[in-house]
Formats: C-alpha cells, sequence, structure tokens
C-alpha cells in the first residue's frame, strides 16, 4: 500500500492508537501512529496520508491548531477529529475549522471504520486545490447545550455543519427539550451573528395579533394602532427569526410567510408600502407537520420552504446518561443566581432522576434543580428531599443494552449505599448464575457444562461445592 493509502493517528493516548491501529488493520488499512501533533507535522511535507485521526486536546500543539495548519497547506486532505469533551464547542469548532468528520469519545469502533473509509473515499475523489481556505476565529459558543447522548452528538454535528450557513431550518422536539437553545446556537455560530437574534412564539400570540406582530403596522391600521410598529421580521433585519410552535400558525398568516420566504418582502398590516428583508429563518415545532398538512391544516408548500434542514431534539427520556450532567449543571447555576451555597446530588438521588420519565423534559429538570436549592434542607440532596410530585413517579425500568451496562448500574446502586467488600458478593451470584445456566444447557451433564465455561471438570465440581448447589440432579459424568 502507497503513502498516499494509509491513515495517520495522533493521539497522546498510546491505548486510543493501539485500539485504532487494530481496529483499521484488520480492515486492510494501513495505519501510522504519532504521538503529538508536532511529529506529524515535521514529516507531512515528506509523505501524506489519505486521512488523518486526530484527538483535539494533546499537549503542546492541539487538534484544532493541527487541524489549522493542515487546512492551510493541505486543504484537501480529510481530517477526524476526536475528543472526549463531547459538547457543542468541540463540535462547532471541529467543523468550523474544516474537519470531515467528528468522533467522539468513547467511540463505537464500527463507526470509526465507516468514517475512515468514507474519508479515504473523500481524498481519493477530491481534486486537490491550491487555495488557502479562510479559518475563521472560534465563536463564542453557549455553553447551556450540554448532551453526550448520542442523540445530542447528532444535534452538535448538525449545528457545527450549519455553522456558515444561512439555510432554513426545522426543528423538532417536545415542549421542554431546547428547541430555541438550538436556534439561538444555530445563529450564534452563523454569519449573521453580529444581527439580531428575534424569537416569537406562535402559540404565545392570540390569532388576530400575530400578523401584526411579524410584519408590523401602519398609524391607523385598526382600533389602538396610535403609531407605527415594526414587526419581528424587521427587528430581526440581518439576523434571525425563530418561529417557535410554527404549527399553530394560523393559515392565513402561512399564505403571508410564504410569500416572504419567497419574495423578500411584505407589506405591514394596513400598509401599500412593500418593505424589504434580509431574514434567515429556524422554525420549531413538537407537532409532527406532515400530520398536519396531511389534514389540510398546515400548508404544504410552506412545509417544504421550512424543511429544508430538520433537526430532531431527543426527548429528555431518550438520552438518560445526561440527567446528572445537566442537573449539577442546573443546580449550580441556580445557586449562583440566587446567591446561595451550592447543593450535590447524592448519587443514589442520581441514580433515582436518571429513572424518571420526565413528560417535562430539560424544562422540568431544570426548575426540579430550583426547587430543591430552595427547598432541600442539606448541602447533600437525598431522594427523600425531592419534590412530592417525582417521590411518587414510578422509576422507569431502563432497558440495558448490555450485561455489562446491567453490571456497572448495580454497582453505582450497590456503592451509593455505603456498601464495601462488594466483589464479595458479586462474583459468587455472578459465578453462580453462569454454572446453573450452563448446566441448564446440558441438561445437567458437567462434563459438557465444563466445556461451555472454559473450565476443567474438577474446577466445574469445586465450584458447585463451594457455592453449595444443588448438584443431586446433575450428572457426574
Amino acid at each position: 500500500m502507497t503513502p498516499e493509502e494509509t491513515v495517520w493517528i495522533v493521539d497522546d493516548d498510546r491505548s486510543i492508537r493501539w485500539v485504532l491501529e487494530k481496529t483499521l488493520e484488520q480492515e486492510g488499512i494501513q495505519c501510522r501512529l504519532f504521538d503529538s501533533a508536532e511529529n506529524l507535522v515535521n514529516m507531512i511535507d515528506k509523505e501524506q496520508p489519505s486521512a488523518i485521526i486526530s484527538d483535539i486536546r494533546m499537549p503542546g500543539m492541539d487538534g484544532l491548531k493541527l487541524l489549522e495548519k493542515l487546512q492551510k497547506d493541505h486543504p484537501y486532505l480529510p481530517v477526524i477529529i476526536m475528543t472526549a469533551h463531547s459538547d457543542l464547542e468541540s463540535a462547532v469548532a471541529s467543523y468550523q475549522g474544516g474537519a470531515f468528520e467528528y468522533l467522539p469519545k468513547p467511540f463505537d469502533v464500527e463507526e470509526a471504520v465507516s468514517l475512515v473509509k468514507r474519508a479515504m473515499l473523500h481524498h481519493r475523489n477530491a481534486r486537490p486545490s491550491t487555495d488557502n481556505m479562510e479559518i475563521e476565529a472560534e465563536p463564542q459558543v453557549d455553553k447551556e447545550i450540554i448532551g453526550e447522548a448520542p442523540a445530542m452528538q447528532e444535534v452538535f454535528r448538525a449545528i457545527g455543519r450549519l455553522a456558515k450557513s444561512n439555510i432554513t431550518v426545522l426543528i423538532n422536539g417536545e415542549s421542554g427539550t431546547g428547541k430555541e437553545l438550538v436556534a439561538q446556537a444555530l445563529h450564534t455560530h452563523s454569519p449573521r451573528s453580529a444581527n439580531p437574534f428575534i424569537a416569537l412564539n406562535m402559540a404565545a400570540i392570540p390569532h388576530d395579533l400575530i400578523e401584526s406582530e411579524l410584519f408590523g403596522h401602519e398609524k391607523g391600521a385598526f382600533t389602538g394602532a396610535n403609531t407605527q410598529r415594526r414587526g419581528r421580521f424587521e427587528q430581526a433585519n440581518g439576523g434571525t427569526l425563530f418561529l417557535d410552535e410554527i404549527g399553530d400558525m394560523p393559515a392565513e398568516t402561512q399564505t403571508r410567510l410564504l410569500r416572504v420566504l419567497a419574495d423578500g418582502e411584505f407589506y405591514r398590516v394596513g400598509g401599500h408600502t412593500p418593505v424589504k428583508v434580509d431574514v434567515r429563518i429556524i422554525a420549531a415545532t413538537h407537532q409532527n407537520l406532515e400530520n398536519l398538512v396531511q389534514k389540510g391544516s398546515f400548508r404544504e408548500d410552506l412545509f417544504h420552504r421550512l424543511n429544508v434542514i430538520r433537526i430532531h431534539l431527543p426527548k429528555l427520556a431518550e438520552r438518560r446518561e445526561d440527567i446528572p450532567k445537566l442537573a449539577r449543571h442546573f443546580l449550580s447555576r441556580a445557586a449562583e443566581e440566587l446567591a446561595v451555597e451550592p447543593k450535590q446530588l447524592t448519587k443514589e438521588t442520581e441514580n433515582y432522576l436518571t429513572q424518571l420519565d420526565w413528560p417535562g423534559n430539560v424544562r422540568q429538570l431544570e426548575n426540579t434543580c430550583r426547587w430543591l436549592i430552595v427547598m432541600a434542607s442539606g448541602r447533600e440532596v437525598l431522594v427523600e428531599d425531592l419534590p412530592p410530585e417525582l417521590l411518587a413517579a414510578v422509576p422507569h425500568e431502563q432497558p440495558f443494552a448490555s450485561w455489562e451496562e446491567a453490571l456497572k448500574n448495580w454497582v453505582d446502586n450497590t456503592l451509593a449505599t455505603g456498601q464495601k467488600g462488594i466483589l464479595d458478593q458479586a462474583v459468587p451470584k455472578f459465578e453462580r448464575i453462569m454454572i446453573e445456566t450452563a448446566l441448564a444447557h446440558t441438561g445437567g451433564r458437567r462434563r459438557d457444562a465444563s466445556l461451555l465455561l472454559g473450565w476443567g471438570r474438577n474446577t466445574l465440581t469445586r465450584k458447585i461445592k463451594e457455592l453449595n448447589i444443588d448438584h443431586a440432579e446433575h450428572d457426574e459424568d
């Protein structure tokens, strides 16, 4: 394989380099390893790979600085950025720096292989350019969006990919999932960030006032219109207009909105002079707009105008692993706002909160944390300190993707009770389950069961005696 068909891996963590190397070599992909970005830079002018995988945070030159240099000198070379810091800041910075893809740790090896193969294909098909690519300064990042769950990583990826775009976006998600935060992040990381971000909730405005709110009105347009008023479109000129709960927009307003999206101009209510605006639209809804289109309550042509790029926000119950981190963030922020001592959740309380269904999503969790800052008596928040409605809720029986995940949950819960020496509990139970299940599979035949377990027959016999497993029904042969 030629140097152009190799993948270079740079990470100061030897174990990550080893895992990636072994995984890719099993797929027939040759690798070259570097423990620092500086070492890679020293080699890049002598020979070049077809793709690079780089950690984002390393001593000396970090992944973003490396990415910037590679984009300047080798803009056609695809770079995959890895990070254990699975946040919006890392995703946006990676994509704005020109990364081919963003890979949060811990990563799925199959996903990593798929990304590398795509990057190599991209490199083979790409036409090298001699033009330097201009790297924008890293923007200020909204740190309110927290999420390490895979579904949230997809949201971060979308925001990162849309960072240099003015394209229309439709956000789907239940109430309380953070649709406006995502809209604000899309605006903050767009070319329009220096201009206004204006939000309007369709469900919060009386239907007969929506057109006036959106498009403004002239003096005397209706009773009480004593002065000319600029609407939200004019206020957002040059920036972003966020239309929340777009599914509640009246039919006649939908028609006017469609014209604005098509022509970029409108008339104020009672006006005769067209007003031209340059506004990016981000819409959001908790409803299924396709169903509303089928029912005839939402214009199909408007739906297609809005549905250029769609971002789905998961409900909190679909990202349970994020609940402890979110709760800690909300507790800290509420304590700071109220100028009181911060409080911490015990591990048992975190586990309890993680198992609840949270119909109000992130907003409900945030309000719960505010309540706890005021009402919980101690510095440590116990389960019994939670609001009565949460104590009355039935914890969700969480399905586990693997037995390792279930075991980890048991360890977390057991340690949270203050127990020690838990291996003395776990190992005998583990061995008993393994032995009894293997014997059940073999109809009680120890010789066959020992083969299934990978033990010698004498070891199995000894374990049966040690664990006092009823062996009357098991063959000695």
